[in-house]
């Protein structure tokens, strides 16, 4: 790195799923295997894989009877999600041996800004990362691939290139050499329509992103494109965090990129009943009840809108979201015209204890919101003795739209923006550590 420049870390832990599988069943290691979402199912889902799989060309993401295809022999197994948090903490706790700013960026990624201590250890970024890699494969009994730059969004590239048990390293002198040349979809947050939408204009590599005018990628893509732009040209400047247990709760938002554009009244009820029934699971599991409901709105062209509404009384109710949002889209979308993506948030929100409803001597629904009151809390207990995907508020399963039952990590659809995660998400967005570029529905790790 050049003198003065920051030393940061992308530490990736390869095919995270997979690996613990064979961490705690070492027998999986001697074939290939995948984590996958539904097993048993034909359009479950392929969330991690080992080597072995990866030699058949088994793909993250894509379904389980695409992955047979390639290999009939390879061997699925359900997620464990409560057992690859564990062992994330575990790692994470590695990196807190080498510095305060450790930021998860998913459950299998994290940056380290490790420029203060290099000088403790007596070494510089490379060997240090070396040092992190052979630590966690020594002490936890898996591996991580490392990158190493000025920057998070090169780091991260660099954690991309050599897979697995390796480090890369981009430096000014190299990045040129090394960033531009690679497609524009490997940079950060550049989902499928976003590439698509840049080599419309000619851009296909990051070299012809960092090469336009500013103004000019702006005008394509609005401040994503001027961000996007700033990331080619290794100008991003975001700090790692310190690392945080846990931090408030400040809104519980879901969104959802769908296969193919939303058109009909049907469709955009189904979406939203699946996003409106992820976000009341996840305000009844923090204990919060939100006071304003959000909707954005985003169509094929990438362009968005925002428009929110205050509720007459805080909620947590699956059906009141659901209502709040649909007159939102009514009020403010064109019938008929196509929709890709839809998130639904439930902002201002507040401790369910610290809500007190001033009984009426009129019945102006009271009764009615017990009900469903008793109603949806009868499913969460339900979802949480039997897994979430025992019921569903009226949600109709569409493999065609990406659609899908309440998912094994919160109890529904794909998370997104609002949550926990911070920072821009130009393509779909995730509540956890990660982000979820191109919304398949579901939630495979990074790899």
């Amino acid at each position: 790195m050049a003198q003065g420049d920051r030393v940061i870390l992308h530490c990736d832990a390869n095919g995270f799923y997979a690996s613990v599988e064979c961490l705690d069943n070492p027998a999986l290691g001697q074939a290939p295997m995948a984590v996958a979402g539904d097993p048993e199912g034909r359009h479950g889902v392929i969330l991690a894989k080992n080597e072995l799989a990866k030699g058949y060309g088994v793909k993250t993401a894509e379904t389980v009877w695409q992955a047979r295809r390639k290999c009939p022999q390879l061997v699925l197994v359900p997620p464990r999600h409560s057992r690859y948090r564990e062992i994330s903490r575990l790692v994470n706790k590695i990196y807190l041996q080498y510095t305060s700013q450790v930021e998860p960026f998913g459950i299998d990624e994290s940056f380290l800004d490790v420029t203060g201590s290099l000088a403790l250890f007596g070494l510089d970024g490379e060997a240090l990362a070396h040092r992190i890699r052979l630590q966690v494969k020594e002490q936890i009994g898996i591996t991580i691939s490392v990158g190493v730059s000025f920057n998070k969004v090169f780091a991260k590239l660099g954690s991309d290139m050599k897979k697995p048990d390796a480090v890369t390293v981009i430096s000014r002198e190299n990045y040129r050499d090394k960033v531009w040349p690679l497609p524009v979809s490997a940079l950060l947050f550049v989902g499928g329509a976003t590439r698509q939408a840049l080599e419309r204009h000619g851009v296909n590599t990051i070299g012809d992103l960092a090469g336009v005018d500013r103004e000019e990628a702006a005008g394509w893509l609005g401040k994503s494109g001027e961000m996007l732009w700033h990331y080619a040209r290794g100008l991003d400047e975001e700090p790692v965090k310190e690392y945080v247990q846990a931090e408030p709760v400040k809104s519980v938002g879901n969104g959802m990129t769908f296969r193919r554009d939303l058109l009909t009244e049907e469709e955009i009820r189904g979406g939203v009943r699946a996003l409106t029934d992820e976000v009341a699971f996840r305000l009844r599991r923090y204990g919060l009840k939100c006071r304003t409901v959000q909707v954005h709105i985003k169509d094929p062209a990438l362009k968005t809108i925002s428009r929110q509404t205050t509720l007459a009384r805080p909620t947590r109710l699956q059906r009141e979201l659901y209502r709040a949002a649909m007159e939102l889209i009514h009020a403010h979308w064109r019938p008929g015209a196509p929709i890709r993506a839809l998130t639904v948030t439930g902002a201002g929100v507040i401790p369910d204890q610290e809500v007190y409803e001033q009984l009426s001597l009129l019945d102006d629904g009271q009764e009615a919101r017990r009900r469903q009151e008793r109603l949806e809390e009868a499913v969460y207990q339900l979802r949480l003795k039997h897994g979430p995907g025992v019921i569903a508020m009226g949600l109709p399963p569409d493999q065609t739209l990406g659609i899908k039952p309440p998912s094994p990590q919160s109890g529904g659809a794909t998370p997104a923006p609002g949550e926990e995660k911070k920072g821009p998400a130009p393509e779909g967005g995730g509540d956890g550590p990660g982000v979820d570029q191109e919304g398949n529905g579901s939630g495979p790790e990074g790899e």
